[in-house]
């Protein structure tokens, strides 16, 4: 009859929940997932048309070019990047700071027929924000080759 509370116990402890150490040591990690519209790697070149204009991105450096301004350049210290976001901010020589955000959501210019993957807002303190589409340098190339 002693055996029976010991074999009663026994089967208790392997019924009870593991640690939750041991738990996880056990469940397989879940799968990073990649996704080409949420991938802001440089460099990365924005457009836009009326008002035309075209934003680089070459590493830190934000070049914007617009038709009877003078070019800003501006290095930003890095990008804040969320799944489907990415903005950068940077102050240019004058003081202003100079706000670029691409969106992963498809655009088209309405003047081509590349598709872009992301959707671009510019943005100068005391100026209208600039809205165009955005795209890796390399996927822009690649579609202007005939």
């Amino acid at each position: 009859m002693r055996i029976l509370p010991v074999i009663f116990l026994l089967a208790l402890a392997a019924c009870s929940p593991k640690p939750k150490a041991e738990a996880e040591a056990e469940a397989p990690a879940p799968a990073p997932v990649a996704s080409a519209r949420g991938d802001f790697s440089q460099p990365m070149e924005a457009r836009g048309t009326e008002p035309f204009w075209n934003l680089t991105i070459r590493g830190a450096t934000l070049t914007l070019m617009r038709p009877s301004q003078p070019t800003l350049s501006a290095v930003a210290p890095g990008a804040v990047i969320t799944p489907n976001e990415s903005t950068w901010t940077a102050k240019l020589a004058d003081g202003r700071e100079l706000k670029v955000a691409f969106y992963a959501s498809a655009c088209s210019d309405g003047m081509s027929d590349h598709a872009y993957t992301y959707v671009a807002e510019v943005t100068l303190p005391g100026e209208s924000s600039l809205s165009g589409c955005a795209d890796k340098t390399a996927a822009l190339a690649k579609a202007a080759k005939p």
